[in-house]
């Protein structure tokens, strides 16, 4: 039976509080005071909001103000706040942009509390992972999300295909069916923007490459080894089979693949919710299935890029012990169940979490949950910014998918560009 972990934390944190430089906290978890907590606009509704308002104001007594932020250029603002005074004590951060701000000591070191912080679950390793630098935690998962395969029952079962496939085989098989019944060449069996690295990342992983390994604090590029190769290979295969020639150069916006899916130019495709489907063409829901996307190896499923949020403490807040339990309030497993699940729809931080709450999600929703579970995090170093910000991990797959470049040629160049700037201070 798990213990009354908020009081705990406040306890843990009013003694190593003045380590943290802050001033000495309340002895007591209920012993009121005021927190400012920024979280980012379109994120968590009023309700779900108010709900980890409320369990941390039952624990502690506090009173929260919450801050709503605009995505807009929100990591200078961030970097501005952080380094004032009168800085809020709690952020919401996007789960890989955590080490640009714990790089310089910006934000309090949480591994001390990670006991009562996960309250026995185990995180989902591409949140909790850009979150950890040099073995150290920095935030604590708020959500998650990620991406399944969207697809067109009714054109999979015309071409006889009636279960999802349970291996990469499997589906490719059965995309070859589908294929046959729609030979144009601007239609899609499945839809693969050759620019969309975060779907094309999981054949690296699936394969057992990584886009870059550290050795004794410093980054090296790893897209040259034998395993990733052969995902990148893969990927490129798929790609080139299964989508059409004018996506090799495409993003998922340009056009807009929900959009191409729910004209008919697609029997299924590699989203975050199929209310991107629906949204285009309502009366598609009753012909949409989801699963998450297999693996290589039969019965297993890809490892996906984990979107999503952390929260972090301001290493300069001068209330740690309740920023401390503000994140353990949203990270509390009944809240997430309740308000980060049951009310906003998002997939929710720990393994142990998504094997209680699927059974209950509806059908569409479960895939994205079940895919959730395996996950790799990107590289945990600021430079990492660099990779998403100047856009070359997406020309370096759409130098593949077009054949611009060959697999060994990009991962060259590519692999030289992650050295440098995943080193970069």
């Amino acid at each position: 039976m798990r213990r009354t972990a908020l009081a705990a934390a406040l306890a843990v944190a009013a003694v190593t509080a003045t380590a943290c430089g802050t001033d000495s906290p309340a002895p007591a978890a209920r012993s009121g005071g005021q927190l400012t907590v920024w979280l980012m606009n379109g994120d968590l509704s009023d309700q779900a909001t108010a709900a980890v308002n409320a369990a941390f104001e039952k624990a502690t007594g506090a009173k929260v103000t919450v801050q709503v932020q605009e995505w807009d250029n929100i990591n200078t603002k961030i970097s501005t706040a952080l380094a004032q005074d009168t800085t809020p004590d709690v952020i919401e951060i996007g789960n890989t942009d955590v080490p640009l701000f714990a790089a310089n000591g910006a934000l309090t070191d949480l591994t001390p509390h990670l006991a009562e912080l996960t309250a026995g679950h185990t995180w989902l390793p591409g949140l909790a992972g850009p979150a950890t630098v040099n073995g150290r935690s920095y935030a604590a998962p708020l959500f998650a999300g990620n991406r399944a395969v969207i697809y067109d029952k009714q054109v999979w079962a015309d071409a006889g295909i009636t279960a999802p496939p349970a291996s990469l085989a499997e589906l490719t098989a059965d995309l070859g069916k589908v294929k046959a019944k729609h030979p144009g060449a601007d239609y899609s069996a499945f839809h693969f923007p050759g620019r969309y690295w975060f779907g094309a990342l999981q054949f690296v992983w699936d394969a057992g490459g990584q886009l870059a390994t550290q050795r004794d604090g410093k980054w090296t590029g790893a897209l040259e080894s034998p395993e990733a190769q052969k995902g990148l290979q893969a990927w490129k295969d798929f790609q080139n089979t299964y989508s059409s020639p004018a996506s090799r150069n495409a993003d998922t916006k340009a056009p807009d693949q929900a959009a191409v899916f729910a004209a008919g130019g697609a029997s299924a495709i590699l989203d975050t919710s199929v209310n991107t489907v629906v949204k285009n063409k309502p009366e598609l829901k009753d012909r949409l299935g989801t699963f998450p996307f297999p693996s290589a190896t039969p019965g297993k499923t890809q490892p996906v890029f984990l979107g999503g949020s952390d929260l972090a403490i301001a290493a300069k807040s001068r209330h740690q012990d309740l920023a401390l339990a503000y994140l353990e309030a949203a990270a509390d497993p009944a809240v997430q169940r309740a308000a980060i699940v049951g009310i906003d729809g998002w997939t929710p931080i720990s393994a142990e979490l998504i094997d209680q709450v699927t059974p209950n999600l509806p059908p569409l929703d479960a895939a994205f949950a079940t895919a959730a579970k395996s996950s790799v995090a990107t590289p945990a170093t600021p430079g990492w910014a660099t990779i998403e910000s100047d856009k070359s991990i997406n020309t370096f797959f759409a130098d593949i998918a077009t054949g611009r470049r060959t697999i060994a040629e990009a991962a060259e160049d590519f692999d030289a560009h992650l050295t440098q700037a995943l080193n970069a201070r």
